[in-house]
């Protein structure tokens, strides 16, 4: 598997799941992967490498619903029982990592440089029109004591722009959500998401920059925020797409852990 190239600060590595992908400002911060085809995550045996890739006893995952619940981890905390039906978790545990899946969806992750606690979140445009980015900010702001403005944040690979073709309903979603208008003229390129559109295959959604957006307007300097550029119905050899191969598309993780917790 050749991986293509990424733009700094991201880079590839090789892991016990597999190739993967890492973000260099995460790095002094928090143990952290994106997974690629290599990690076999229908398997028990394919979890427990990703664990072991982070240098976690256990990981965290969910039952992800395309809303914007998040769960808390937390040192002590019974573990939740099953998979719980959310979209994003927030951890202060750095026995534990946390991770969600993805197969064109936005894989997110964030650390806290002073408290060290850490997010992982799946935004698919459902998640995103319901602001899960923000929510979960808000539960490290609210739960964790973390201040936004310290968090850093890498946005995976997801599907691009290029290749994400939505219809009205999405667009009017958006708008239903309360987003505002010059906002979703960003996200929404090609067209203006007005009244007006009749080609709905005209309109592409950009799922990057729309999370991008709403992690700064929760107080995430922009400078913090890191995306990899990585469209994922164009690297089928390395990543893998729903939208490119629909029920036979497997899925990428992210997966990030607490190296320590100092809420102080």
């Amino acid at each position: 598997m050749s991986p293509p190239a990424v733009p700094e600060p991201f880079y590839w590595i090789s892991s016990p799941c597999g190739l993967v992908l890492r973000c260099r400002p995460l790095d002094d911060i928090a143990p952290h992967l994106f997974t690629t085809r290599d990690a076999l995550l229908s398997s028990t045996e394919g979890w427990w490498r990703l664990g072991d890739a982070v240098g976690a006893e256990r990981v965290a995952t969910l039952d992800q619903v395309h809303g914007r619940d998040v769960v808390a981890v937390a040192p002590g905390a019974a573990p939740p029982s099953g998979r719980p039906k959310a979209d994003a978790l927030v951890s202060s545990d750095p026995s534990v990592a946390i991770a969600v899946r993805a197969a064109d969806c936005v894989p997110l992750l964030l650390a806290d440089r002073r408290t060290g606690a850490v997010a992982a979140v799946h935004a698919g445009w459902r998640g995103t029109a319901a602001g899960v980015a923000a929510a979960a900010v808000e539960a490290l702001q609210c739960g964790l004591g973390v201040k936004p403005r310290d968090l850093v944040a890498a946005i995976g690979p997801t599907i691009g722009a290029c290749c994400y073709e939505v219809g009205r309903d999405v667009a009017d979603a958006f708008a239903a959500a309360g987003h505002a208008p010059h906002l979703r003229e960003r996200w929404f390129v090609g067209r203006d998401p007005g009244p007006g559109i009749r080609d709905p295959e005209e309109l592409r959604l950009d799922l990057v920059a729309a999370n991008r957006d709403q992690l700064v307007l929760a107080g995430v300097p922009e400078a913090q925020i890191h995306a990899c550029g990585l469209c994922t119905a164009m690297h089928l050899d390395v990543l893998t797409s729903y939208r490119a191969e629909k029920e036979k598309a497997g899925r990428i993780a992210a997966a990030i852990r607490c190296r320590e917790y100092n809420p102080a």
